[in-house]
């Protein structure tokens, strides 16, 4: 059984509609609008909770929260030759490896 509190939440404000708006980052096309931005977070959550019961009702594939994956640590990026040289010598001319040096730049 998925946990719904588990998942990615927050509450931005949202100029077009003069309301505070909760988001699910594992739910993207959800969104909870209301005046206070403790009810935005109330919305959004309960409503993850409805979609979650339903998916889970309907035999569908619920994702899975971000917080409850593994992460390696590692993934490959492809950049262009020219720009690995310049990364390369950036790091050497700060005394870290190119793993430190490119890993400090990502936050």
């Amino acid at each position: 059984m998925i946990n719904y509190e588990h998942y990615t939440y927050r509450v931005t404000w949202s100029e077009e509609d003069q309301e505070f708006v909760g988001l699910c980052t594992e739910f993207p096309s959800l969104s909870y609008l209301d005046e206070k931005r403790v009810n935005a977070l109330e919305g959004i959550c309960n409503l993850v909770k409805e979609i979650i019961e339903d998916m889970q009702a309907n035999g569908e594939t619920v994702p899975e929260p971000i917080s409850e994956k593994a992460y390696s640590g590692k993934f490959m990026v492809r950049i262009p030759p020219e720009q690995h040289r310049l990364l390369a010598i950036r790091a050497a001319e700060s005394g870290v490896s190119l793993n430190r040096y490119v890993s400090s730049k990502l936050v």
